[in-house]
């Protein structure tokens, strides 16, 4: 029989704190009622035009120097066009072509032993609607229910390279994600809220080879277990249709975690079949450095070395009024050898180091 590896790649979309959405002046409160948070932006109507969250932006950039990335001075966004009924405007706002955001990578510690998993981008979009299904999952509901009130609610989408090899590395880096997500303060990880989840890119390939296999697509995972079971049964899945001569097809599924499976949805797009263009009514972002000495110059000389191999809580022993008590409490790293860098960090909260 033969033996495979296991590649696994994960977009992880993390809603910010904001308190209005990313291009409208309307609600991001969870759990209002359905349709209620919404306006003529958000909602797609013709004429209505968007308008950028500054704090979006600062979001987007804060995180990404926690880990690691390279901050793009120039970026832009996109339209994304695709029809779901959660999409009322039949196209997404986001970044393609020019994200914020580039590199980066964060360890991981798995039985033991510390990997490094690279971050291929770090773009900013906006959130689609919710459907309420009528059934416990979209496979087994007769009719589904929109709810606009998330449409537009801004989040960066993190995009790893396919370093991980086991559905245990993958919980590790997306619980690593969701400490920087938390200590940062950019993203609460309410994972039950569908504040932080993910896409999983799964294949397998023989034992030393170098080609990657087709791969599928597991969507929406919303826990750290139920990552874990979609893994393990993607790859089950995977070699025994190889076992059995047959070919993976590359495809979208969805997780079902009563049933413990995956089912196709439709065939996996590419980016082609998106017809990404500009997006028309946004002006590019530039995010520019202040002059050496301010905050932002230190923050962007040495953000990488000082938070290489630490997680965000080794800044709460710097500026405790930063975090609450309980993620002080959390807080077990080893202090970083440069403690006012770690100052310098934490002031972008009440600084506009970009233009």
């Amino acid at each position: 029989m033969t033996e495979y590896t296991t590649v696994i790649g994960l977009e992880v979309h993390a809603e910010l704190k904001t308190k209005t959405k990313a291009f409208c002046s309307c609600s991001t409160a969870f759990g209002s009622e359905p349709n209620t948070h919404v306006c003529p932006v958000c909602l797609g109507m013709p004429g209505a035009l968007p308008v950028m969250n500054k704090q979006m932006v600062e979001f987007a950039l804060r995180f990404a120097l926690a880990v690691n990335c390279d901050i793009q001075h120039y970026s832009k966004f996109d339209r994304k066009n695709y029809y779901y009924p959660d999409l009322a405007k039949a196209y997404q706002i986001s970044q393609f072509y020019q994200p914020i955001a580039l590199g980066g990578h964060v360890d991981v510690n798995v039985n033991g032993e510390t990997k490094r998993i690279g971050i291929t981008r770090i773009h900013m979009e906006e959130d689609a609607g919710k459907l309420v299904h009528s059934g416990a999952t979209i496979s087994t509901s007769d009719s589904s229910a929109v709810d606009y009130n998330r449409a537009g609610v801004p989040l960066i989408e993190i995009v790893s390279e396919p370093d991980m090899r086991s559905a245990a590395e993958a919980r590790a880096y997306m619980e690593k994600l969701r400490s920087y997500l938390q200590y940062t303060e950019v993203c609460d990880g309410k994972m039950e809220e569908g504040s932080m989840r993910c896409d999983a890119n799964i294949s397998i390939m023989p034992v030393g080879s170098k080609e990657y296999g087709t791969r599928a697509e597991i969507k929406n995972l919303n826990s750290f277990k139920a990552l874990e079971r979609a893994i393990e049964y993607e790859v089950q899945r995977q070699k025994e249709i190889l076992e059995d001569g047959g070919h993976v097809v590359q495809e979208t599924r969805t997780w079902d975690d009563a049933q413990g499976m995956t089912f196709s949805m439709r065939s996996k797009e590419e980016a082609h079949d998106y017809r990404y263009f500009p997006e028309p009514d946004l002006p590019p972002i530039q995010a520019v450095p202040m002059t050496d000495g301010t905050p932002a110059a230190c923050m962007q000389k040495n953000a990488k070395e000082f938070l290489a191999g630490n997680t965000p809580g080794v800044m709460a022993q710097y500026a405790p009024g930063l975090f609450s008590t309980e993620q002080k409490r959390n807080c077990r790293q080893p202090a970083p050898d440069d403690p006012e860098a770690v100052k310098e960090l934490v002031r972008l909260r009440e600084e506009e180091p970009y233009g």
